[in-house]
């Protein structure tokens, strides 16, 4: 399987589990051990807002996009992420970006008597 990522601006996750030739996505589970080799599901008949694209099987492999949802401001890895080549079965290890921290600032206190 090889799995290109689309990193795309979004507030909302994205956790994906395989198993074999099946991708649970969100929740929502994509058997895809039906198509033939040489086969393609085109673009946008795949009832899943997050694989984009196509999803053929090459050469034995299939090879789908799925978008990466990221922050305002993402680092190299999330904003260029590496294709995913034979991923093992279990959850996939997506480039992601902690939250950010927020920090206080603590005011000094003012001088009032002055």
């Amino acid at each position: 399987m090889r799995i290109e990522l689309s990193p795309n601006r979004r507030d909302d996750t994205l956790t994906v589990v395989k198993a074999g030739d099946i991708l649970t996505i969100n929740g929502a589970a994509f058997d895809f051990s039906a198509l033939p080799d040489g086969a393609t599901i085109p673009a946008g008949e795949i009832p899943c807002e997050w694989i984009i694209g196509p999803v053929e099987r090459v050469a034995g492999r299939l090879h789908l996009t799925l978008i990466l949802p990221h922050g305002a401001n993402p680092s190299a890895a999330v904003a260029f992420p590496a294709a995913l080549d034979n991923p093992p079965d279990g959850p996939l290890a997506l480039p992601f970006d902690p939250p950010p921290v927020e920090q206080l600032i603590e005011e000094e206190p003012a001088d009032v008597d002055a």
